[in-house]
């Protein structure tokens, strides 16, 4: 009879909790999504016209992701997880020592795992060398500079995870940049050096971090400025850190905000300015015009950059354009974890003529290289790209062979390659390194044919207002894209002509949404109309 009685006990619980939640959902309305938390989209009945066959479990995945007091529940567990058994309730956050949180996505370069290889490093860099170049033949000075991930940093807050070796790929791709005179910009050193700088339980730096990093890009392009040593003030518990709140979504607070008690001096002509604003453009009293590509670490420095430069210019793509860009400086500001990007999304402007004599063509094997007429270029300027299909020496430089001249190519992954060649112009061989020696090998000329990708009528009228959010997504992943106007009606994958990944089409009502696509990363490229 007890346990009979406890077994009813524990069901009507059960059954009263679930009312509740599911109860609540309707009337107090649906839970919000955390820190970088993309809920699924609301299900269809019907897709294409034809019954939707996994509309119910569609539609019980939207239900979990928003029933009543979910991220309360969140909380709670991931809290509980962390005072009784020392790990995060987060798959995407790493629990460390003196309540510090550090990102998941960082363990590879902090254990050093899953590093580029050196061939990989070396395109990086020559990549990096070419952008440098192509800014030098324009009158432009050019640095670049990695943003530390926390732990490599402060490896005495992670967990022991066993031996580390942090920062292989940052570290050798400095030494490329270093040896071959490229400007760059080091922080690793000069941050050790210097009192925390990054907040302990979100992913980036703090303000004061900022206004360190904006001295030394300051110094690299001859001005002097001390923003790290003005006046600064505290307010307790004032921040609430992205990683906190992924691990703590009900939560407010997380950690200390640090102000800067100085005053910028800037105007800006962009509307709805935020921090996070893909382009950003500022006026100021100064001298000087720069050109900034930037990631999230760029919310808290822009404002210390456009105090020093007469009119700056802050993008968050992540190819960056080069071509027709009109200043004094242009610096490339990436963080650690995404070195890997810099043969992901390859930079775009004319590829430079090179005085580099080929040997004669070999009488075997050819390249085939492709033609992407819709892909973006410099005007009067179309983008080849193609595979060598053998691995050349780690130290080969890539070489497009246009008859009349000789085009040095960037490089994406071990074997890719692409090129930037004025229009009618055609590759006839490409030479490289391999075992030590110069081969020119013949290519096989395709071409797309595909000025723009082909909206298919996919039913209803065009979406204007998803249009114009779906345009201001470009560069970011496509899960803020899922966020702000929904899944795809219909959706296309193919392999990737740059990439290891793969192209991808994503059709809504009366425009497409173009995507690269690698492992569990997927970054808007472009959007089209009808």
């Amino acid at each position: 009879m007890k346990k009979k009685t406890m077994y009813v006990t524990f069901v009507a619980l059960f059954l009263s909790l679930s009312l509740v939640l599911s109860v609540g959902l309707t009337v107090f309305g649906e839970s919000k999504a955390g820190a970088n938390e993309t809920l699924s989209g609301k299900p269809n009945l019907f897709v294409n016209g034809k019954l939707n066959d996994n509309y119910f479990s569609d539609l019980a995945t939207y239900v979990n992701d928003r029933f009543y007091l979910r991220q309360e529940l969140i909380s709670l567990n991931n809290l509980l997880c962390a005072k009784l058994f020392g790990v995060s309730g987060s798959d995407s956050v790493v629990l460390g020592k003196n309540n510090w949180l550090f990102y998941d996505s960082t363990l590879d370069d902090y254990l050093g795992v899953n590093a580029l290889s050196e061939r990989d490093v070396f395109a990086a860099a020559n990549n990096i060398r070419l952008m440098q170049e192509y800014c030098e033949s324009k009158g432009i000075e050019f640095a670049f500079m990695i943003t530390p991930n926390k732990n490599s940093l402060y490896p005495e807050n992670m967990p022991d995870l066993g031996a580390a070796n942090p920062s292989l790929n940052a570290n050798r791709l400095h030494d490329y940049l270093s040896e071959w005179g490229i400007g760059h910009i080091n922080l690793f050193e000069t941050f050790r050096s210097e009192p925390p700088l990054y907040y302990p339980t979100d992913s980036h730096w703090n303000i004061k971090g900022a206004a360190l990093a904006a001295d030394k890009i300051n110094a690299a392009f001859g001005k002097d400025s001390d923003y790290y040593n003005a006046p600064y003030s505290t307010i307790k518990n004032g921040y609430t850190a992205d990683l906190y709140e992924m691990v703590y979504p009900a939560f407010k607070g997380g950690t200390d905000e640090i102000l800067y008690g100085g005053v910028w001096d800037y105007t800006s002509s962009t509307p709805n300015l935020r921090s996070d604003s893909i382009n950003i453009k500022t006026q100021s009293d100064n001298t000087g015009s720069i050109y900034v590509y930037r990631d999230s670490f760029g919310g808290k420095l822009y404002p210390f950059i456009a105090d020093s430069y007469g009119s700056a210019e802050f993008s968050r793509n992540t190819a960056y354009d080069l071509s027709g860009k009109d200043v004094d400086f242009m610096l490339i500001q990436l963080v650690e974890r995404n070195i890997p990007w810099l043969l992901h999304y390859l930079p775009i402007f004319e590829s430079q003529k090179v005085e580099v004599t080929l040997p004669t063509t070999t009488g075997s094997g050819t390249v085939t290289v492709t033609e992407s007429k819709g892909a973006s270029a410099p005007k009067g300027y179309n983008l080849w790209t193609g595979s060598l299909g053998v691995t050349p020496d780690v130290d080969s430089h890539i070489y497009i062979n246009c008859g009349d001249a000789v085009y040095e190519a960037l490089t994406s992954r071990e074997n890719g390659f692409a090129v930037y060649l004025p229009e009618g112009v055609n590759p006839k061989s490409v030479g490289f390194k391999l075992k030590g020696e110069l081969v020119n090998v013949a290519t096989i000329c395709l071409s797309d044919g595909t000025e723009e990708p082909v909206v298919p009528d996919v039913g209803g009228e065009f979406d204007e207002q998803s249009y114009i959010k779906a345009e201001a997504l470009i560069g970011k992943s496509v899960d803020e894209l899922y966020k702000a106007i929904g899944q795809p009606i219909k959706s296309a994958y193919l392999p990737s002509c740059i990439g290891d990944g793969e192209d991808g089409t994503l059709f809504y009502n009366g425009f497409a949404v173009t995507t690269y696509k690698e492992g569990d990363l997927e970054i808007v490229k472009d959007v089209y109309k009808e």
